[in-house]
C-alpha cells in the first residue's frame, strides 16, 4: 500500500457455536458498519473506489485454519482486499453451555479487526 488513508478497529463476538468465522465478520462489521468516508473517492486514483486497497487484519483465539476468508472479503464492498490472521483475541467463558446453539462447551470466541484503507 502506498498511501494509507484509514484505520478503523473493532470487535466481534460468536457466544454460542465457538465458530471463529463469525466473530470475525461481526469485528470486520464493528469496524466499518458505523463509519463514512464521504471524501475518499477524491483521495483515491481515478477517483475510483475500486481502486482501494483494503488490509483486514484479524487477532484470531484459536482455528486460524477454519477462518472463511470469503465471508470476511464479502464484507468489504470496493476495493482489493487482503486477510492477515495472527495470534490474538480471547476465548472467554459464555457462563453456559446450549446443545441448540451449536456449542461444543461454554466458550465464546472474541477477534479483533483492524481494517486498513488506502491505495
Amino acid at each position: 500500500m502506498e498511501k494509507l488513508l484509514f484505520i478503523q478497529t473493532g470487535f466481534g463476538v460468536d457466544v454460542h457455536g465457538q465458530n471463529v468465522t463469525k466473530a470475525a465478520v461481526r469485528a470486520v462489521r464493528n469496524a466499518i458498519f458505523t463509519n463514512s468516508m464521504p471524501g475518499i473517492e477524491d483521495l483515491l486514483p481515478e477517483k475510483n473506489l475500486n481502486n482501494m486497497i483494503v488490509n483486514v487484519k484479524l487477532a484470531l483465539p484459536v482455528d486460524a485454519a477454519l477462518l472463511d476468508h470469503d465471508a470476511i472479503k464479502e464484507i468489504i464492498p470496493y476495493g482489493t482486499v487482503t486477510i492477515e490472521t495472527m495470534s490474538g483475541g480471547m476465548m472467554t467463558t459464555s457462563g453456559i453451555f446450549l446443545a441448540d446453539k451449536e456449542d461444543n462447551n461454554d466458550l465464546m470466541y472474541i477477534v479483533n479487526a483492524s481494517v486498513e484503507t488506502g491505495y
